[in-house]
């Protein structure tokens, strides 16, 4: 990009992209002045109407300074904490994380001053100002991220990205990045290295517009925004400084892949050892998914909802009997932890010898038997249909959670035959109790081919969380009530 100077003269200006979320920063900037003056308000109102607040001094009359001074204070150290950094906005914790510090600092450093200069601030509003605060911030961040979220799978506020790697590398990157459409990533290209043949796409589908050694001129060409190094692009190190220097230049960021797949932001820590960042890998969580707080939580919530849905059972059984005059539930040989059998409880949605049809099933479809699906299976009933829609049918596996057979969420458990067809790392599924809900089934459910459902299977078994559980099923109920992938 070029530039006329005061002597006349052609000037080099460096590339300097706009983000995307420049806007969307300005936009949760003037939400946060909205909601503290609203939360101010909020304090004066309950600390003049309030019983237990002392009267004795009047606080509208202190707020003149002191509450426009606190908004700004308040604004400054979020800025300062790094709560309006477009690289954190719209996805992980650390932007709540981050908000919520720079509240807890704000309100420190308030009772501080006020404490040296002799100031009597109102210790009512003081207290309504930073508990109404920190939830009213998060709430509006929040609702800020999912109105992102939208924008973003409809196509808008993208993130131009350019990949340098391999062609394989940049075709799983591509694949990667295009996973989760609300992160907002939009691959643009691929960068191949210098030993590498040049062709027009990769096998993916992704353009290939040129070499690594054009990389900054390719990337201010392509108005990208962030440069990738994905798997196979610099083997020097030196290299890829020079090559992550001379896009700092020009404001594009830069983001490395290391090869570590399916591993969550809780277990990496990164350690500096002499300039050099060491990825530290903490070790697999699957030992604690098998503990007493997710045993005894599984207890409760199966309990809970037997007790709450007694009435739904109750309905559903009597259609299914009605129906045909068969079995009301259907018991189903599944493995379990460990590679332990047990009976799987489902209320009955096909016809009753359903089980002898499945291996003519498979030969018809051409599919194998892991994870073998049919989206118009022959052998279901008519209220089947709505209550697999539902998931209603798998209820009664509630029982299953009591007995110590599955868990509210896990991997789906699967039978014999399907086990049997497990390679390498499919086996650590069993690891942990099967589920009645799972990180696939919130996924996309039937939706997902066998390689995506079984990558998110490892991946729950390997990072496990009570937080992820509790994640997992509010999810489920979104899934249920849209109904996509069930079939």
């Amino acid at each position: 990009m070029t530039a006329v100077d005061q002597s006349g003269r052609t000037a080099l200006v460096p590339y300097r992209p706009r983000h995307p979320l420049a806007g969307y920063t300005l936009g949760v900037l003037a939400l946060d002045v909205a909601i503290m003056g609203a939360v101010g308000a909020l304090a004066v109102f309950g600390r003049e109407t309030l019983s237990v607040f002392e009267r004795s001094l009047g606080v509208s009359g202190q707020l003149g300074v002191v509450g426009p001074a606190s908004i700004v204070a308040w604004l400054l150290v979020t800025a300062l904490m790094g709560g309006y950094r477009s690289e954190l906005l719209g996805a992980g914790a650390e932007e709540f994380k981050r908000v919520l510090q720079a509240t807890m600092i704000t309100a420190g450093l308030l009772g501080v001053g006020c404490y040296l200069a002799k100031y009597q601030l109102s210790r009512g509003f003081f207290v309504l100002a930073f508990t109404i605060g920190p939830i009213a911030l998060l709430l509006g961040r929040w609702a800020a991220r999912q109105a992102l979220h939208a924008l973003r799978r409809r196509g808008r506020l993208q993130v131009h990205v350019l990949v340098a790697g391999s062609p394989q590398g940049i075709d799983a990157m591509a694949r990667t990045l295009g996973r989760e459409t609300w992160l907002g990533y939009s691959v643009i290209g691929g960068v191949v290295p210098e030993e590498q043949d040049l062709r027009d796409e990769t096998d993916g589908g992704v353009p290939v517009l040129g070499r690594v050694g054009a990389l900054t001129s390719l990337a201010e060409q392509q108005g990208a925004h962030l440069v990738i190094f994905a798997d196979g692009s610099i083997a020097d190190a030196a290299e890829m400084k020079e090559a992550i220097w001379a896009l700092e230049r020009h404001r594009v960021k830069v983001a490395l892949a290391p090869r570590l797949d399916n591993i969550s932001l809780e277990r990496i820590t990164i350690r500096p050892v002499s300039g050099v960042p060491l990825i530290q890998v903490d070790s697999p969580t699957w030992s604690d998914a098998g503990a007493l707080g997710k045993r005894t939580f599984d207890i409760l919530g199966a309990a809970f909802l037997l007790a709450v849905l007694a009435p739904l059972f109750a309905l559903v059984s009597a259609v299914i009997w009605l129906h045909d005059r068969g079995p009301v539930t259907f018991r189903h040989r599944r493995i379990g932890r460990n590679g332990e059998p047990f009976d799987c409880l489902k209320f009955r949605t096909m016809c009753v010898d359903a089980e002898s049809l499945v291996q003519e099933l498979q030969d018809q479809a051409s599919e194998s038997a892991l994870l073998f699906k049919m989206t118009d299976d022959p052998r279901i009933t008519r209220p089947g249909r709505w209550l697999r829609r539902y998931s209603f049918d798998e209820l009664p596996q509630l029982v299953n959670v009591l007995r110590g057979d599955m868990s509210l969420v896990g991997p789906r458990p699967q039978v014999d035959r399907e086990v049997a067809l497990y390679e390498g790392a499919m086996s650590r599924r069993l690891l942990v109790r099967p589920g009645m809900t799972g990180l696939w089934q919130v996924s996309g459910r039937n939706d997902l081919d066998v390689a995506e459902a079984m990558r998110l299977d490892l991946y729950y078994v390997d990072n496990w969380s009570m937080l992820q559980d509790l994640a997992i099923l509010g999810r489920t109920v979104r899934a249920v009530a849209s109904s996509d992938g069930a079939y």
